[in-house]
């Protein structure tokens, strides 16, 4: 059986639906464009209603008569000035399309399915650490919410964590140190690795804080820090850890950096410092730093271990020596030690006379020393002293003395360090990749920072004394004499050099070239000899002078 053709009126009318749709949504459009401002207007007109309304229902009962009476006061005063009433409507106007413009849609609020799905597996990876099963109502539970063990956090543009806040059971044992370990490698592990992690515990309240650090500078050249007489800059820091800053020079532009400051002195708790690194980590750069620093106001005394690091201080003013072998720094040392008693006794004496110290005991005296233990082994070998030996006086009664001592070794000779630089070095920095044993062995304590993946020269921690573990980073105080340094550190390091004073490193003078002076000879007048009688004692002749014989030559 043959199908029938539709009719011509149900073929068609779709067709002129779907055009009669089209011409009214253009209708539409035309209309919303012609009446914009109008629509504007009216929806600034609703908003400025409804804040009005809200003002006016946040007013206290007490407050409302005079708030109307001042309403009123300012309709009539608007209604008698001429054009008053237009202006008004023109301000009204004025102000509702300014309130009635499409905002900018609001950003959504909570994490998206990315982020969700990354605090979700933080806190299934947190459940068998902060939970157990005597607990009955554990915030920590597979399928809990999550909202409550996280209620801060913020993510950067890649959609890894950049700061979260944790909050974990009063049962959790924060106070140890194993503990805090474990939950700080797993958030480092699972947040993201490549990045450093701070971790600010708050016992008290239960809660654990986990910030991400922006990589410390590393192209901060040497150069004049503001500081006073007896403050040395080992580095730069964190703001977060430090409330000071220093203006320096970066590049062109100056900026502020909260430094790591280490106070020597009478009046230091923590007058001589310990610096640990491997080899290239930095510690000769960070020696260097130092020196140039205290020659501003005292004199420095080096003893390096044949690394050959220092030759630009060579017979500098205010350098004393710069030694590097076994009899020069053996030398040098015993005259420390004495130089220490001297002052010692000069300003007892002076203090028991009711007197001033005297002002040579007053400069500060620096004692640098890098590798000392490569002495040890010569001085072995030769049957002599160590020199560190020779450390005991500065380093016990340095404080009071003035002299101040700083020792730099490296990790695979830490065991040669002798007993009184490990006791008397209160002051510790670590540069350069170490381990948690390394660390907690020099430091004393573990820093509540994740390691650097890539750890650049001069990059470590220092902790002065009992304070907080410090991320430092030490300013770029290369040897000028090296080929691989920049052209830019070099003269900054060159800039802070303090003049030669020695003269067999000045430079030579070129010797000009003597001219011949003709000189004209005077004729010598002849002085008759008296005759001496035989038995007379002889008589010495004097000495004629040469050019009176070269007159008497024909």
């Amino acid at each position: 059986m043959a199908r029938r053709p539709l009719p011509r009126i149900l073929t068609t009318g779709s067709a002129q639906i779907a055009r009669s749709r089209e011409l009214a949504r253009t209708a539409a459009d035309s209309a919303t464009d012609v009446l914009h401002p109008l629509i504007t207007i009216t929806r600034g007109l609703r908003r400025l209603a409804a804040t009005g309304r809200r003002r006016w229902a946040d007013t206290p009962k007490d407050r409302r008569g005079p708030l109307l009476f001042l309403v009123a006061s300012v309709v009539l005063v608007v209604a008698l000035v001429p054009y008053g009433p237009l202006l008004a409507v023109i301000s009204l106007m004025a102000a509702a399309a300014l309130h009635g413009r499409d905002r900018e849609p609001a950003a959504p609020e909570g994490p998206d399915e990315s982020q969700v799905q990354r605090l979700k597996s933080l806190y299934e990876a947190l459940i068998p650490y902060f939970s157990i099963a005597e607990d009955l109502s554990p915030l920590y539970a597979h399928g809990g919410e999550w909202e409550k063990a996280f209620p801060a956090y913020e993510f950067d543009e890649s959609g890894r964590v950049t700061h979260l806040v944790i909050r974990y059971p009063a049962y959790f044992t924060d106070g140890e140190a194993d503990s805090r370990a474990r939950i700080e490698q797993l958030l480092h592990a699972k947040s993201g690795r490549g990045r450093e992690y701070h971790f600010a515990w708050e016992e008290e309240g239960n809660e654990l804080t986990v910030t991400v650090l922006p990589p410390l500078p590393t192209d901060i050249a040497a150069q004049r820090f503001v500081t006073a007489p007896g403050e040395t800059v080992l580095g730069f820091t964190d703001p977060t850890q430090v409330r000071r800053t220093l203006p320096l020079t970066y590049g062109e532009e100056r900026r502020d950096i909260p430094p790591v400051v280490w106070r020597t002195g009478m009046r230091s708790t923590e007058p001589h410092l310990l610096i640990m690194g491997q080899p290239g980590s930095g510690t000769s750069t960070l020696l260097r730093s130092i020196a140039l620093q205290a020659l501003q106001h005292g004199d420095v005394v080096i003893v390096e271990g044949g690394t050959g690091e220092y030759a630009c201080l060579t017979g500098r003013d205010g350098v004393l020596a710069v030694e590097c072998g076994l009899t020069g720094a053996l030398t040098s040392l015993e005259w420390a030690a004495h130089e220490t008693e001297r002052r010692l006794i000069a300003a007892n004496r002076a203090r028991q006379s009711g007197h001033e110290p005297p002002e040579d005991t007053k400069r500060p005296l620096w004692l640098l020393l890098d590798r000392p233990s490569a002495f040890a082994h010569l001085a072995a070998a030769d049957g002599r002293k160590d020199p560190q030996s020779l450390l005991q006086v500065p380093l016990r009664h340095g404080r009071a003395a003035n002299v101040t001592v700083v020792v730099g070794e490296q990790f695979d000779s830490a065991d040669a360090l002798s007993d009184d630089v490990r006791q008397h070095t209160r002051a510790r920095v670590v540069l350069g990749p170490a381990t948690a044993e390394q660390l907690a062995g020099v430091l004393g304590a573990l820093p509540p920072t994740t390691p650097a993946a890539e750890v650049p020269p001069g990059r470590g921690y220092a902790r002065l004394g009992a304070g907080s573990v410090h991320r430092l980073q030490v300013p770029s105080t290369p040897c000028p004499y090296d080929d691989t340094t920049s052209d830019a550190h070099r003269k900054a390091v060159l800039a802070l050099l303090p003049p030669r004073t020695t003269p067999g490193d000045l430079e030579p003078v070129e010797a000009e070239p003597a001219q011949a002076v003709l000189v004209k000879a005077k004729p010598v007048e002849a002085v008759p000899v008296e005759a001496v009688p035989i038995d007379k004692e002889p008589v010495e002749a004097a000495s004629v002078p040469a050019e009176a014989m070269a007159g008497e030559a024909p």
